[in-house]
């Protein structure tokens, strides 16, 4: 019989690359190093059991699973993870899509109410769809596309501020992207901290 901790290396070694995620995905995640998660997937090191509820929870597994020696099953069935990743998509989209429903709504109660055309809500619409996209990225996407949709959020939100502004002439207002841009770009090239490292 195997030892709980070989056990619980070869579950998390067999479901990460179900997922098709690397050592340093998983670490990033965790905040902790990919040396971390190399010893624990060589059986090492057993991860506290905090980490492990983080990691089953990440794979969308039980404690128990982990925890239980697996006989040659596939963990997660490549079907059911490209299902996973599609409904992610479409919950994601869906909710940007309710942005601009209520923009949609917006602008037409304003022409038919009281007779205004508002097209400036559609411009309004772009920023608050980048910061939905930023909230969903952030529970189940990846970090790198952090720094792209943030790219959009700023000039999104500098052209929102123009097209308000549209008679004082505020051109030189986009002179602001170019910094905060570079700040993005540095910001993009830092590498998480790792609070723990074992």
């Amino acid at each position: 019989m195997k030892e709980l901790k070989d056990i619980i290396a070869e579950n998390l070694l067999a479901l990460r690359q179900q997922k098709k995620i690397t050592q340093l995905e998983v670490a990033e995640r965790l905040n902790y190093t990919d040396k971390s998660v190399s010893k624990w997937e060589r059986g090492d090191v057993t991860p506290p059991v905090e980490v492990l509820k983080a990691l089953a929870d990440m794979y969308g597994v039980s404690l128990d699973y982990l925890t239980t020696e697996r006989t040659g099953e596939v963990i997660i069935s490549e079907k059911a993870q490209k299902k996973e990743f599609s409904n992610k998509i479409w919950i994601t989209l869906l909710a940007v899509s309710l942005v601009w429903l209520i923009a949609v709504i917006f602008f037409v109660y304003a022409i038919t109410l009281h007779q205004v055309v508002t097209w400036q809500v559609f411009v309004t619409a772009v920023p608050i769809s980048c910061i939905v996209l930023l909230v969903f990225n952030g529970i189940w996407g990846k970090r790198k596309f952090t720094f792209i949709i943030i790219t959009a959020l700023v000039w999104s939100i500098l052209a929102t501020v123009f097209v308000y502004t549209l008679k004082y002439t505020l051109w030189p207002l986009f002179i602001l992207g170019v910094p905060l841009q570079v700040a993005i770009v540095l910001w993009s090239m830092i590498t998480p901290k790792k609070y723990k490292k074992k």
